[in-house]
This record gives structure tokens, C-alpha cells and sequence, in this order.
């Protein structure tokens, strides 16, 4: 119980550094970090082996944020994490920052990958999957994924290849909040049944809540799912997680807050459990 309530105090300031630096940078993607946050918490914190201290570490697992406009998310857990000071993210809004509206890998470290055309990221992992085993190293490689970012083809012939060749230290994680940039996704490109979709592409699945500590915490440590299989992960989320106003509410995927609503979303914040 105390890991957890620990695991989520991270998230917490986690939110509201994500709320600081939309509101210096007067852009970012709150609601898509606010969905993913208790996913990341749990695996940086309980989860991935990483040395912040030596973050090329060749023995390290691999975390690529293949929704890569969930930046600022990934920025706050390394920061938390000790990759870098909490305060180099207040120059999000400054010539010469090292952090954009997407991760860039020679400027941030922690990065393992340059992210934000979306669906790529899962055939780099599967690339880095290869590597770990044909080095016969035991690093494991992870990869979140938005649902709407698996509307790309990309997506699904890495699926495929993946499971060809049997990379159960391949570990795919789908933020599932049910909304993209223009609508639900269910709409826009339906997706349905997913589950059964990457079972039938050869993957172990699992969903989940992405919100439960307990369940991400169980999930985490039962990797692989299967031996000889990639495992998959499809967390449901809610998308603005933890401020009740951005909660489900497309609007907010790339708006940020007047300075009203900022003060009203840290208070909703230091209150979310």
C-alpha cells in the first residue's frame, strides 16, 4: 500500500508539472499526458531497469513513447526519475530548450527514440527486440502506443513481424482513452474487437486499467504473458485523468489552460486518488 500511495504522489506532481509547462510553453498535449501518467509512474518507478545516472547503460530496457505528443509525460517521469533536474523543465518556453512538443533523443536524455509521426515507434522496438536477442542480451523493450496511433497500417505489420519471431521481450502498451485529435476512435476508424485483434496477430494480451495501481502493478510483473510471444498490454484510460473538466472532453487534446482553469486543475490534482 505504501508503494503505491508513493507511485501515485509521482503522478501527481508528474500532472502538475505537465500543467506548468503548457502554460509556459502556451502549448502541449495535457489530456494525452493526464491518460498515460499512472501507466509511466508505475513502470519507471516499479517497473523498467534504467540508470539515470548512465542512461546509455547497455544493460537498460528500452522505453519508446511512440505517442510522441505525450512529451511532456515522458519529460516529467524522467525528471521525477533523477535523469535531470525538475527545474531545467521550466525552460520549455526558452530559445535553446532541450524540450519540444515531441521527444528528441539527442537532446533529452532518457529518450531512446525520436517520436511523433505516429505508428513507427512499435517497428523500432521490434528492431531493438531483434538486437536484444541476437546479442543474447536479456533487456526488455517497451512501447506505448496511442488507440488512434493504431489506426496505422505500420502498426500492424510490425504486429505481425513481431510475433514471427517470437519477441516475448517485446512489451506493447496501447494508452486506450477511447478519443483522437478529431473525434472518438471508434468513429473515426473503429478498432473493435482490439483485444482479439493482436491475440489473432500472434500476441499475448492483456487489458487492463490503466488507472488501477494494483492491476498495472500485478500486470507489470507477469511479464511475458507467454513465452515466445510478444505481450501486449491494452490499458483503458480516461483521457484528461485526474482534472474533472478535461476528463473524456476532446477539446482539451491540444488546448491548454487560461489562468483560472490552471488553478482549478492543480486543486482537482493534489485531490485525485
Amino acid at each position: 500500500m505504501r508503494d503505491i500511495e508513493r507511485l501515485k504522489e509521482i503522478a501527481k506532481q508528474c500532472r502538475k508539472d505537465v500543467l506548468r509547462m503548457t502554460m509556459k510553453a502556451k502549448e502541449g498535449h495535457i489530456a494525452t499526458s493526464f491518460s498515460a501518467m499512472d501507466i509511466l509512474s508505475v513502470l519507471y518507478f516499479s517497473t523498467i531497469k534504467v540508470d539515470p545516472k548512465n542512461h546509455r547503460w547497455d544493460g537498460r530496457d528500452r522505453f519508446i513513447m511512440s505517442k510522441g505528443h505525450g512529451a511532456y509525460a515522458i519529460y516529467s517521469i524522467l525528471a521525477r526519475k533523477g535523469f535531470f533536474p525538475v527545474n531545467e523543465l521550466d525552460t520549455i518556453d526558452k530559445v535553446g530548450t532541450a524540450f519540444g512538443g515531441h521527444p528528441d533523443m539527442k537532446k533529452v536524455p532518457g529518450i531512446e527514440l525520436s517520436t511523433g509521426s505516429l505508428g513507427h515507434g512499435l517497428s523500432v522496438s521490434v528492431g531493438m527486440a531483434i538486437a536484444a536477442k541476437n546479442d543474447e542480451k536479456d533487456y526488455r523493450v517497451f512501447t506505448l502506443m496511442g488507440d488512434g496511433e493504431c489506426q496505422e497500417g505500420s502498426v500492424w505489420e510490425a504486429a505481425m513481424f513481431a510475433s514471427s519471431r517470437s519477441l516475448d521481450n517485446l512489451i506493447g502498451i496501447v494508452d486506450f482513452n477511447g478519443l483522437q485529435a478529431i473525434g472518438k476512435t471508434e468513429n473515426v476508424l473503429t478498432l473493435s474487437p482490439f483485444a482479439q485483434k493482436w491475440n489473432a496477430f500472434g500476441w499475448a494480451v492483456r487489458e487492463v486499467n490503466g488507472h488501477d495501481y494494483n492491476e498495472l502493478l500485478k500486470t507489470f510483473t507477469e511479464l511475458p504473458f507467454e513465452m515466445g510471444k510478444p505481450s501486449m498490454i491494452v490499458a483503458k484510460t480516461v483521457k484528461g485523468k485526474g482534472v474533472s473538466f478535461m476528463e473524456n472532453q476532446i477539446n482539451w487534446h491540444a488546448r491548454v489552460t487560461t489562468d483560472e482553469e490552471y488553478k482549478k486543475a492543480v486543486k482537482e490534482i493534489e485531490q485525485y486518488s
